[in-house]
């Protein structure tokens, strides 16, 4: 079996999914490190259990004394006994819980770390095809889900295994007869279990599919819905969203269900291990093999059995949701690290070669073709053509955010897939117009581009796109409070957020994918210069929305469907009378319509 399991492949792109023996072994290497804190939790929650038991025997030595008419000070001194063994009981128990949870947490804390850090270092083109729905899943409701199980449940399935594994050794030393009778409830419970957990595991499984399905169709119906409501979609939309919803509540139900099944299972197992119980105690009474207190010692601990037992069983529901979403983390974990720098590349001087490249996003759909191309260091080339041209798959794939299909693609003469993280952080930016603000003071959401980078230094960045006075015009200037749920930037003051962003970072290579399609006229001529500044003596490729930021590249790239049909100067091209003629044109009178 492999390490994880995909999607089918007739399925959407899922994230993988680790298997059971691949999760079980991602948790003993979270817990490897606290190997003594796990120890300790363990032996003082054994002490705890041991000290519990002490309860049915003192119970059953009350009775025995009654039988015998003992004086008052024996039953109360045995009383008093009861209170001391409550007492350390509660204390321990306290105590144990508390190692378990503190372990618990740590564990999750570290499960929590490595999934962000690998989720962030995911291919984007891995994480485009698998859709927003199942990584926010597993970041929320799976996350959740687990986070539920080791506050709660773990410590309580803890307690639960001692107190069954320690009881029935009690029941031995009373007399073996007695554990024999309280196993015969065992085959029942072990089938019961047997059942449940062979038809759990698949089924939640299911479930967090289901609910990752669920949750991309209301990610697309809520962030497209101006886009539904405009070509009078909604109810094809809504229609969608009632069947994924529909589908979690079919699961649900066989949730229920299969709960329902296993719940009265255990009774007849309860049933029958108490009466076999107190049979084998009247018998050995009547026998004179054992006291009446014994006998009812062996009672009161079967009996005390039920509450771990089912706690133990109820938890092994809450343990396989848990499991199906820790097998989704674990997936997600388990994939490799960005790849480190095969070859180091200049930073100082970055050239960019195409060569023969070809694209296709689907086997036998290309979307590029024998694209040559080479952009000089510190030259500006625009690309430009009709929408679906390929001008944004070309833009991808010099990026680097996923391998072309065939051809080479060159940066620096490095392939911009193998740059690995630190490189292609330092060699690559690419803005495209869906740039994300993170909550958070205005200034802290500069420095993610330099963390070192001074109050003077980030203030300079500002100036220079133009975003200055706006930013320190802000109720608290560069510490106001920015992002969801704070003040919130406009497109235009977004954008040229991102473009200071890239001013700190100083990378030699710029890529910007419509980058300004988001302002209105008059805004996007102001970020127009601002891009003209803050590309000023980089290498650029610009995906250009409006064809004036064509008119003032170095070159411009015409390009349809999926090949490159003109290539020159704005004054070259407009000469040429060819395909960029007639854009610049449809585009002028369009604007001259307009005004």
């Amino acid at each position: 079996m492999t390490r994880s399991q995909a999607a089918p492949a007739d399925g959407p792109a899922l994230l993988p999914v680790a298997t059971p023996a691949r999760t079980r072994a991602a948790v003993a290497e979270l817990l490897r490190p606290q190997r003594s804190l796990a120890l300790t939790a363990f032996a003082v929650m054994v002490g705890a259990t041991a000290v519990g038991l002490l309860v049915q025997p003192l119970l059953g030595r009350i009775v025995d004394l009654a039988a015998d008419r003992a004086s008052a000070d024996a039953i109360t001194t045995t009383a008093a006994l009861l209170v001391a063994v409550a007492v350390a009981q509660g204390v321990t128990s306290g105590f144990g819980l508390s190692l378990i949870s503190r372990l618990g947490e740590t564990t999750l804390a570290r499960l929590r770390e490595k999934f962000v850090e690998r989720a962030l270092g995911l291919p984007l083109e891995r994480v485009e095809r698998a859709g927003a729905g199942d990584l926010t899943a597993r970041v929320t409701a799976d996350v959740s889900l687990i986070a539920e199980a080791v506050r709660n449940a773990l410590p309580e399935l803890a307690r639960s295994l001692l107190t069954i594994v320690l009881t029935l050794g009690a029941m031995a030393l009373l007399d073996w007869r007695f554990l024999l009778a309280a196993l015969l409830a065992v085959p029942v419970q072990a089938a019961t279990a047997r059942w449940y957990v062979a038809r759990a595991v698949p089924l939640y499984a299911e479930q967090r599919a289901a609910a990752s399905a669920q949750q991309q169709q209301l990610l697309d119906t809520v962030a497209g819905s101006s886009t539904v409501r405009a070509f009078r979609l909604e109810r094809e939309h809504a229609e969608r969203v009632t069947e994924r919803s529909w589908s979690v509540v079919a699961l649900t139900m066989r949730g229920v269900r299969l709960v329902l099944g296993f719940y009265s299972r255990l009774h007849i197992a309860e049933y029958i291990g108490l009466a076999a119980v107190l049979l084998t105690g009247y018998w050995l009474v009547h026998r004179g093999s054992a006291s009446i207190g014994t006998a009812t010692a062996a009672a009161l601990y079967f009996h005390s059995l039920f509450a771990p037992v089912n706690a133990a069983l109820v938890l092994l529901d809450d343990a396989q949701s848990a499991t199906a979403g820790l097998a989704r983390l674990v997936g997600v974990t388990d994939q490799p690290p960005p790849p480190k720098a095969a070859r180091p590349v200049r930073t100082g001087r970055v050239e960019v070669t195409v060569h023969a490249l070809n694209h296709a996003y689907r086997a036998g759909h290309p979307v590029l073709h024998d694209i040559d191309l080479t952009i000089r260091h510190g030259e500006r080339v625009a690309l430009v053509g009709a929408s679906g041209a390929g001008k944004t798959t070309l833009a991808r794939l010099v990026a680097g955010i996923q391998p072309p299909t065939s051809g080479t693609v060159l940066v620096g003469g490095v392939p911009p897939t193998e740059l690995g993280a630190d490189a292609a952080r330092r060699t690559v930016a690419l803005i495209t117009q869906e740039t994300h603000v993170f909550a958070g003071p205005l200034a802290d959401d500069l420095r993610l581009a330099r963390p070192d980078a001074t109050d003077d230094e980030l203030r300079a960045a500002l100036d220079r796109v133009d975003a200055l006075a706006w930013a320190e015009a802000l109720p608290d200037g560069l510490a106001t409070v920015v992002g969801d749920g704070s003040h919130r930037l406009s497109g235009e003051r977004t954008q040229a957020l991102a473009l200071a962003r890239l001013i700190l970072a100083d990378p030699p290579l710029v890529i910007l994918d419509e980058a300004t399609a988001e302002a209105g006229s008059a805004g996007a001529r102001a970020l127009e210069k601002a891009v003209a500044r803050a590309v000023d003596g980089r290498t650029a490729l610009i995906v250009a929305h409006r064809l004036s930021q064509a008119a003032t590249a170095d070159r411009i790239v015409v390009m349809d469907a999926g090949r490159v049909v003109e290539t020159g100067t704005h004054d070259e091209l407009r000469a040429a009378a060819g395909a960029y003629a007639a854009l610049w044109q449809a585009w002028s009178d369009t604007r001259d319509t307009a005004v």
